[in-house]
């Protein structure tokens, strides 16, 4: 073993001691930051801090978050790799640029790879929380995002959470809450908002339809919010390069918001574009 990995071990070893010695959950907490900040999600020493901590305080909603992170982080693995004529692949940029063997640029990307068993488990963990707490936003949010990432170019499971988060918003009688405290409809509409940028971000055709449909859905469930239709613009400008329907959604946001900062940017470069062509 080398000098880092004993030093690590050493680390893990001391604060899980102390942890173990604490007796509020204030103090777990503490000692949890601690050893991620040190060692990471899934770093040594964290799954037993977890059970000693879920043992002493089960009713703690930290401790099934936490866990939910050590399994995911637990599962991931983050590799290079290339893409031959993409500028962009899930969203992102690319991280390096190489010459093959003719000599042109081939661009390679950060791409996460999952492990079925550890997220399950992370899966699993936020499954019992929803059936325990299905009111509780937090685990929702998390369940979307983590199959996301999971799903990468066909978020078809996300998308049924998102789906199922909606058709409960419309429910009557449903009491949102966030990290415990209660949640309005903007907390909804910012959540499901913020899941749909990360759908459309990822640019696959699978990921264009699902960004309309379900930007589709919200709009009809708040058609106050001017947000969704910056989507609905969005979709049309970018998946169908249709400046004239987008044009429509735009305009349609800036009746609700003047403000709307979004609809004007957008409206704005289908000015440019416009201009441009015709001076062609």
């Amino acid at each position: 073993m080398n000098k880092t990995k004993i030093f690590l071990s050493v680390v893990a070893a001391a604060l899980c001691a102390v942890a173990s010695a604490q007796t509020t959950a204030a103090e777990f907490q503490a000692r949890y930051e601690r050893l991620v900040r040190t060692l990471g999600y899934a770093g040594v020493g964290v799954e037993t801090l977890l059970d000693r901590w879920g043992e002493a305080f089960p009713d703690d909603a930290a401790v099934p978050t936490a866990r939910f992170r050590y399994y995911l982080e637990k599962s991931r693995r983050t590799e290079i790799v290339p893409v031959p004529g993409a500028r962009k692949y899930l969203g992102k940029a690319p991280s390096l640029t190489l010459k093959d063997a003719e000599g042109k640029d081939v661009p390679y990307f950060e791409e996460d790879f999952f492990d079925e068993t550890y997220f399950g488990e992370a899966i699993k963990v936020l499954d019992a929380q929803i059936a325990a707490q299905p009111d509780e936003l937090r685990w929702r949010f998390l369940k979307t995002d983590a199959l996301l990432a999971y799903e990468k170019e066909s978020p078809d499971l996300a998308v049924i959470e998102l789906n199922r988060l909606i058709d409960r918003d419309a429910s009557k009688g449903t009491a949102w809450t966030l990290d415990g405290a209660p949640a309005g409809a903007e907390v909804v509409q910012q959540g499901v908002g913020e899941m749909c940028a990360g759908i459309f971000a990822v640019g696959s055709p699978a990921c264009y339809e699902f960004f309309r449909s379900i930007s589709e859905k919200m709009n009809k469930r708040y058609p106050a919010n001017p947000a969704f239709l910056d989507n609905l613009g969005s979709y049309w400008l970018v998946a169908r390069d249709n400046e004239k329907q987008a044009a429509k959604y735009y305009k349609k946001a800036l009746k609700l918001d003047p403000e709307d900062f979004a609809a004007q940017r957008n409206l704005k470069i289908i000015e440019n574009r416009q201009a441009a062509a015709r001076k062609k």
